[in-house]
């Protein structure tokens, strides 16, 4: 009873939408115009027989494969270092300076997205980038004057990801810290004393009891991954070369709000969805299988 209030306003305000951006995705509704065309799932025959959405497509799920691990393992390293990475001599802790090290890397996140991406790139520009000027004025790498990292095919995309990494390991880093900071210092002891050195102590102590964290950053990463718009479109509006940075919700704001075929993006939004919500499906799946449940209850 005392949940019927929340309900009807999460099926208002929530499930509403999704409700009516189904049916109109199964429309010839231009976005402008009160008029449109029941056409059943032709929009979605379209999407599946569009050469550009399908590699938009496969990008996005190269980044929810790439990106969460990443950015988890890279935080996970360094929140390890910040908490039980120090001397192993004396009281568990971690390595000196290590709230300095938080706030260097907790900066990038607390910097807007858009900013992020137009900052980067400028560093990245091929005639006056920062990158290349280091790379060729430091380490004397000759061969990458002039190279334009986000105009080739082949660094477009590993380019942007380094730029989403550098912006959000900072986070999870400190969402792991305090999952770490949690645990009984006692714990760590006994592994020091019994032989475990850091690396060990990270695999199968510290992963292991924050396997709850660790599953809630995976599928925010995740969600980030299969959207990524404003990353992709500040820093490759057009999609990057030969569509190598392209991703589904860049398709689907160019239907609605260039080509007015709001249809279409609904079609497009739906099936973003349907993904996100399969791959959220799946890291829970994935966890449980492997045993993360029974050990959240046995603690």
């Amino acid at each position: 009873m005392f949940l019927g209030l929340p309900l009807i306003i999460y099926v208002i305000f929530v499930i509403s939408p999704f409700a009516q951006a189904f049916y109109y995705s199964m429309t010839n509704w231009s976005g402008f115009s009160p008029d449109m065309k029941f056409i059943g799932l032709k929009n979605y025959q379209r999407l599946f027989s569009d050469e550009i959405f399908l590699k938009a497509l496969g990008n996005n799920v190269f980044l929810a494969i790439v990106l969460p691990l990443t950015t988890i393992i890279l935080a996970l390293a360094l929140a390890t270092m910040a908490t039980v990475g120090g001397s192993s001599v004396g009281e568990v802790r971690g390595l000196r300076g290590s709230a300095l090290y938080r706030v260097v890397t907790f900066f990038p996140y607390v910097v807007p997205a858009v900013a992020i991406g137009i900052i980067w790139s400028m560093m990245y520009d091929p005639s006056s980038g920062l990158v290349n000027g280091i790379l060729v004025d430091v380490f004397g790498v000759d061969s990458l004057k002039s190279f334009a990292w986000l105009g080739d095919p082949r660094t477009a995309m590993g380019a942007t990801i380094f730029v989403i990494l550098w912006s959000m390991t900072g986070f999870y880093m400190v969402l792991f810290v305090a999952a770490i900071q949690g645990v009984e210092k006692e714990i760590f002891e006994a592994a020091r004393l019994d032989g475990a050195g850091r690396f060990r102590t990270a695999i199968s102590i510290t992963l292991p009891l924050i396997r709850e964290n660790v599953q809630t950053a995976y599928v925010y990463l995740g969600i980030l991954a299969l959207d990524a718009f404003v990353y992709m479109q500040v820093m490759n509006s057009a999609g990057g070369p030969e569509y190598s940075t392209v991703v589904m919700s860049q398709r689907l704001f160019k239907a609605a709000f260039t080509d007015g075929q709001a249809g279409l993006a609904s079609a497009m939004g739906v099936v973003l969805a349907v993904v996100t919500l399969l791959f959220a499906s799946l890291v829970f799946l994935v966890n449980r299988l492997t045993g993360g449940e029974s050990e959240g209850k046995k603690r």
